[in-house]
């Protein structure tokens, strides 16, 4: 069993209804990995009721945690319900290899996400690692709607500061908006239109893709993917693709 610190709820940010940001003061909670994540913890009773989830920041006192609410859950509905000064349990230890460390080398570095697995990018995205690392950084992030797309502004700011070296692709599947491309991002791979708008190719010699997200996501892009000739990334066994499920 993990190590619990106390943590306090400094802000809460709702993106839209059920999709939320907590950012949690969590002194105690020792340094990490960006893209590695720690277990949340409530109680209820005597009964401790705790689930990872991936940090959307990088270490420090103040971490943030990028959240949907699964209405029938054990969890989420009690952090859902949390407000500024309410307190948590933060595991002390981050866990999980999902991260730029253990990822290799390429030319350009192709960050895929779906709903909430975008949090580990942002905590990636913070740091000076895939700046310094890679020479075009490309964010893909698929959702239904587009209240449901977070982090937008920070991401939009990324553009202006790294032009031509970071590229933001938002895709929507239930209803379509203006400047945000349509459809799953496995038939956008397909078809050609996520290299088209990342001005950048997407192959086995100069490739590095990190997915996160949906399972049915993960295995469609790495079945594609592997029509391309990249494969996993094993540390035996070097390959292009490193992936984490989020259920």
């Amino acid at each position: 069993m993990p190590k619990w610190c106390h943590a306090t709820i400094v802000e809460k940010k709702v993106w839209t209804d059920g999709l939320f940001t907590l950012t949690v003061n969590a002194p105690d909670v020792s340094s990490f990995e960006p893209g590695q994540f720690l277990q949340l913890a409530v109680s209820d009773g005597d009964q401790r009721i705790n689930r990872p989830y991936s940090v959307a920041s990088p270490p420090g006192d103040n971490l943030e945690f990028f959240i949907v609410l699964v209405e029938d859950g054990q969890l989420t509905p009690k952090l859902w319900g949390l407000s500024e000064g309410d307190t948590i349990e933060v595991a002390e230890r981050a866990a999980g290899s999902f991260t730029l460390k253990k990822s290799p080398a390429a030319e350009v570095l192709w960050l895929i996400s779906t709903g909430t697995g975008l949090a580990p990018y942002i905590a990636m995205l913070r740091t000076d690692e895939p700046w310094e690392n890679y020479e075009k950084i490309c964010v893909v992030h698929g959702a239904r709607h587009k209240t449901d797309l977070a982090y937008t502004a920070e991401m939009l700011d990324y553009q202006q500061q790294y032009p031509g070296r970071f590229k933001l692709i938002q895709a929507l599947t239930r209803e379509k908006c203006e400047g945000i491309v349509s459809g799953r991002i496995p038939a956008l791979l397909e078809n050609g239109q996520l290299e088209e708008i990342a001005e950048a190719e997407l192959l086995a010699g100069n490739s590095t893709v990190l997915l996160c997200g949906n399972p049915a996501m993960l295995d469609d892009m790495e079945e594609k993917l592997g029509q391309r000739d990249l494969k996993r990334h094993r540390s035996k066994a070097p390959g292009q693709i490193v992936l984490e499920r989020y259920w």
